[in-house]
């Protein structure tokens, strides 16, 4: 398996999605749900993207739909720049669902190889694919245990390496670390950040605010189907019309008087920046004002 490349700097973004629209009709009860209403973003190659929302938001109805599960109503989506309804957009895409469901007989070495022969690969090829792996998700030592006796946060470590195994350019996680104890979700944060590290593009859904924040280059906030919120974590959590100054060497005189006197009396100006937020308030306050619209 050739080397993982470096931070990718492909001018087609892994994931595009224009004016998605999602309706679900109710034949019952003679209505229908909306789950996205006109969704469109980008996903630059090499990013961490968190997709948040709160629940009925359409973050599953959005990764289902790249994944090629559901048909949307109307609109487009691509991975890499291929329609994601086509076959082809898959071979590019790794997946990790909210709640993995592995063979307990297996152990963990013999689960990815599993899953790497399902993806074509063989003899050599596959064994040094499942070292490779083991190591990157720190289960080498455990390769050769049931998964059965796997604690949860190795069973969604063991779950990436599965979504890894055809060496993907995309990985999509839906809620990677839903019931793991905080090392564990250390953890699997740590091993994000060595993915995106060697260039890879990761969409992930969490409820994990404060670990998003963590790893995420950008995030998307969905409320009753529309994208409320989006952009970087340095403007979304920065504080308007206020900035934010660290001075070396000043006086309580100079910080009395510090829009007059920075450059007067000698002080140096380190650094100034919006001060933030954290994202758990810009979520709370953009789910709060769509859920305060009308439809």
């Amino acid at each position: 398996m050739e080397s993982i490349p470096s931070h990718s700097t492909s001018p087609i973004p892994a994931v595009s999605i224009r004016n998605l629209e999602k309706v679900f009709p109710v034949p019952l009860r003679r209505r229908q749900v909306v789950a996205l209403r006109g969704l469109s973003l980008d996903i630059p190659a090499g990013h961490v993207y968190g997709l948040l929302g709160p629940n009925g938001s359409g973050k599953s109805t959005t990764l289902k739909i790249l994944l090629g599960l559901v048909t949307p109503s109307s609109g487009t989506s691509e991975i890499f720049g291929v329609p994601s309804h086509r076959v082809a957009s898959r071979v590019d895409v790794g997946f990790l669902p909210e709640n993995p469901y592995f063979y307990k007989f297996l152990t963990g070495a013999e689960t990815i190889a599993f899953y790497g022969k399902l993806c074509g690969l063989r003899g050599g090829t596959l064994k040094a694919r499942v070292t490779e792996l083991l190591d990157l998700v720190g289960l080498t030592e455990a390769g050769d245990r049931r998964v059965g006796s796997y604690s949860k946060g190795m069973l969604q470590r063991i779950g990436l390496a599965q979504a890894m195994v055809h060496d993907p350019r995309l990985l999509i996680l839906d809620e990677p670390t839903a019931g793991v104890d905080p090392a564990g979700s250390r953890e699997i944060r740590d091993l994000i950040l060595r993915l995106k590290a060697r260039g890879k593009t990761i969409l992930l859904t969490s409820h994990l605010l404060e670990q998003v924040q963590e790893v995420c280059d950008r995030v998307g906030i969905l409320a009753k189907g529309r994208l409320v919120r989006e952009g970087s974590l340095d403007i979304l959590t920065g504080i308007s019309g206020q900035t934010e100054y660290v001075i070396e060497n000043s006086s309580p005189e100079l910080q009395e008087e510090i829009a007059r006197l920075v450059a007067s009396k000698g002080a140096r100006l380190l650094s100034s920046r919006q001060p933030q937020m954290d994202l758990e308030t810009v979520f709370l306050k953009a789910t709060e004002e769509a859920e305060a619209k009308p439809n």
